[in-house]
């Protein structure tokens, strides 16, 4: 039996209102993301197609590398697409330990609907950049508990049902 497509909506989109683009990453934020992998994990990557997101998953890969680190595959996806399929197979594939997205809140929720609609993909498994910390994003890709990620300022998030919770750093 086949399944509803997970796809977003423009009935759920209108009341969310525009998302802002990604800011470019700071040193404090990609720190705060090493730090918050396991040490030898194997990655996989994510990223929207923005120069922002381009360059946190880069710089991120780079690190990465330098620690050690393995980046198993990077995956890239548009802000809009008609299917998500192919980039969350493609994000699914390798069984890396663990993902890493630097990513525009609505590009990812698409992906992240479909990686749980069609995939093996734990979300208590990724880990994110600043731009992902919006409820807004949790509100359009359900079931992300457990995703955390990194502010701009070095501190981290947790996706704990539809709240995301914020711990600043030092605390």
């Amino acid at each position: 039996m086949r399944t509803r497509s997970p796809l977003i909506n423009t009935a759920e989109l209108a009341w969310l209102g525009e998302f802002a683009e990604p800011a470019p990453h700071s040193a404090a934020e990609l720190a705060a993301v090493i730090d918050l992998l396991p040490r030898s994990s194997a990655v996989t990557v994510g990223r929207s197609r923005d120069d922002a997101s381009r360059a946190a998953a880069e710089a991120f890969s780079a690190a990465w590398r330098g620690l050690g680190g393995t980046v198993l595959a990077t995956v890239d996806w548009p802000e809009v697409a008609a299917s998500w399929l192919r980039p969350a197979n493609r994000m699914a594939a390798g069984a890396p330990d663990a993902w890493v997205v630097a990513a525009a809140p609505l590009g990812f929720a698409q992906l992240a609907r479909r990686l749980r609609h069609s995939t093996t993909w734990e979300p208590s498994r990724t880990i994110a950049f600043a731009s992902l910390q919006d409820s807004r994003m949790t509100a359009l890709a359900t079931d992300l508990d457990g995703l955390r990620g990194a502010t701009a300022d070095g501190g981290t998030w947790e996706v704990r049902g539809r709240w995301v919770s914020t711990i600043s750093p030092g605390s």
